[in-house]
This record gives structure tokens, C-alpha cells and sequence, in this order.
């Protein structure tokens, strides 16, 4: 069996100074004690004597001293700690970086200091912030619209009284549509799946097709599991108003539980009339409810019935749900 060869520090060294990574060692109290030749290089200090033996929180702006004096003391517990953070260079470059911190040893087995790797990310994360942006942007002209549509519903039925009821109805529906993508926004927060689902379901109720939300379990789920569900969601509302039940009448069961260290979610149709087609030429809507769950590392499954689909969404389980 092979063994690790012996590596001299200067070879070690040398070998971690041709990483792509911005790699640093640390002292036991978290001044830098070396950081290699591209790290320098991405943060733009000229020349290491210039931070040599400072802190290394130091060179974070205040807002992350915290997080980097956290995470040492974790490191030094044995955790693994991974985190974003932003920290421009020394020159004032704005930049994103993907951190790792690692307590290291020594030859006699004692804690000698710690291993920090840091990983420029900031093309990815201005494109997420972008994206982010254009997202909430389109989320703004949407409620825009719903209002819009309100108003002009109302408007044009103002003197009839079974028009304005009906568009004073259908206005409640666009509010609340726009109260459901509020809940969806994205951002960092966990969001209650008891609150987002019923928003999500109860403006496409109708006299004709009762919504049962009454098995939803409390719980929270992530930001991106709440923005994929709103998604699926709405899509699986969108085609049942279009082509099943909410359509034509019937039932829609929506239930939310957590099983397994898994996250499950079931939509159960069933339309008075039977289901003669799962597909149309040119639609896409099962495609796209599978690519947006796989995104989220999750699955959807459909069953179809006679008279229905069963759509089964399941997500892992994570630390803030």
C-alpha cells in the first residue's frame, strides 16, 4: 500500500503558492503569519511585510469582523466553517470571496494555527445580484399590473351591480396574488410554508372547486425552497384554472409535511370531468416544475388519475426549515 510521502515545508509552501486561492496561515491568534503569491496578487497588497502579523479580521470591513472572529473560534472547536463575505482588496476593488477556515497542528499534535482559503467570487455573485434585481423588478411591474387590471376591472363595471361585485371578487384575487409573490420574494429569510401555500392557492378558490390547505404542517422552509414551490405552485394553479378542476370544478388538496429529514409537499386534483390528455403539443409546463425543483436539489413526481394529477414535490430538509 502507498504511503503519504514526507513533504518539506518549502515544497508545501511551494506547492500552495501556485494555488489559484487566495490561501493563508494564521498564528494561533489569528494574525497572519504567510499568504501565497496569488493571494497577494487578488488582494492586492504589494508586499507582505505590509500585513505580516496583523489580525486578520483587520483586513475585513466591521460589518464581517464578527463573522471571521466567529469562525476561528469554530475552526479551533473542530468545525468545518465555510462562508460569503465581502472584502474589498487593499487597493479599495470591491470583492466577493468564498472562505474556508481549518485549525491546523503541529508535529507534536497541538494547535498551531489555522489554514484560511479564500475563493474570488465576485462575477458570480454581481450576476446573482443582477438576477436578483431583475427578479425583483419583475416582481414590482407584476404587482403594478395586478393593480392595474383591478382598477380597469372595477372602472368598467362601475353602474352595474353584478359586474362590480364580480370585479370587486376578482380584485381581491389580484391582491392577494400579490400578496403571495411578496411572500416568495427573494431574500435571505425563511419563510412559514402554513403562510406561503394558502397565498399561494386561496385567489384561484372558486364556488365550483374547493382548495383544502388544512394539512399543512408549521414549519419553515429556505428562501430558494419557498421561490421553487411558489413556482411549481403557481404553475400547477395556472394549468388547473386553464384545463382541470379549477376550470371545470371539482377539488384541489394541497398538504405539507416533514418526513424523513425531507420536506413534502402534495397536490392532489381530481375534476369532474375525466382527463383525456397529459400533454399538448408545445407545452411545457411539466419540464419546467421538474427543472425548477432539481435546481433545489429536489423531486417532482406526477401521478396522473382518472380525473386528475397527484403531484408529489419533495426537498431536503435544511438547517433553517
Amino acid at each position: 500500500m502507498l504511503k503519504n510521502a514526507a513533504v518539506s515545508a518549502d515544497a508545501l509552501a511551494h506547492v500552495l503558492d501556485q494555488s489559484i486561492d487566495c490561501v493563508k496561515l494564521l498564528a494561533t491568534d489569528g494574525t497572519l503569519r504567510w499568504m501565497n503569491s496569488n493571494g497577494l496578487c487578488a488582494m492586492e497588497i504589494d508586499d507582505f511585510d505590509d500585513v505580516a502579523g496583523r489580525p486578520w479580521g483587520s483586513l475585513w470591513p466591521d460589518a464581517a469582523r464578527d463573522q471571521i472572529a466567529d469562525g476561528l473560534i469554530a475552526a479551533r472547536n473542530g468545525k468545518d466553517v465555510r462562508f460569503d463575505a465581502f472584502c474589498p482588496t487593499a487597493k479599495g476593488t470591491p470583492r466577493w470571496w468564498s472562505v474556508t477556515v481549518t485549525a491546523v497542528t503541529g508535529v507534536d499534535g497541538q494547535h498551531a494555527g489555522f489554514l484560511s482559503i479564500s475563493r474570488d467570487i465576485s462575477t458570480a455573485e454581481n450576476q446573482r445580484r443582477a438576477l436578483m434585481i431583475a427578479a425583483e423588478e419583475m416582481r414590482h411591474r407584476l404587482r403594478n399590473t395586478y393593480a392595474m387590471i383591478g382598477s380597469l376591472l372595477r372602472g368598467f363595471a362601475r353602474g352595474n351591480d353584478t359586474n362590480e361585485m364580480f370585479a370587486k371578487d376578482m380584485q381581491s384575487r389580484l391582491i392577494a396574488l400579490s400578496a403571495a409573490q411578496s411572500l416568495s420574494a427573494s431574500n435571505d429569510t425563511p419563510c412559514e410554508i402554513a403562510a406561503l401555500l394558502p397565498a399561494l392557492v386561496d385567489p384561484f378558490a372558486t364556488p365550483c372547486c374547493a382548495i383544502s390547505t388544512d394539512k399543512i404542517g408549521v414549519f419553515t422552509v429556505s428562501q430558494g425552497q419557498a421561490d421553487a414551490i411558489a413556482l411549481v405552485v403557481g404553475e400547477l394553479a395556472v394549468n388547473s384554472a386553464k384545463h382541470g378542476a379549477l376550470a371545470h370544478g371539482g377539488t384541489v388538496a394541497l398538504s405539507a409535511e416533514r418526513a424523513g429529514g425531507q420536506i413534502v409537499i402534495i397536490w392532489s386534483e381530481t375534476c369532474v370531468t375525466p382527463v383525456m390528455a397529459t400533454r399538448r403539443a408545445g407545452g411545457q409546463g411539466l419540464d419546467l416544475i421538474a427543472r425548477i425543483v432539481e435546481i433545489r436539489n429536489g423531486t417532482a413526481d406526477t401521478i396522473w388519475q382518472s380525473h386528475g394529477p397527484v403531484v408529489t414535490l419533495t426537498f431536503p430538509q435544511v438547517a433553517s426549515a
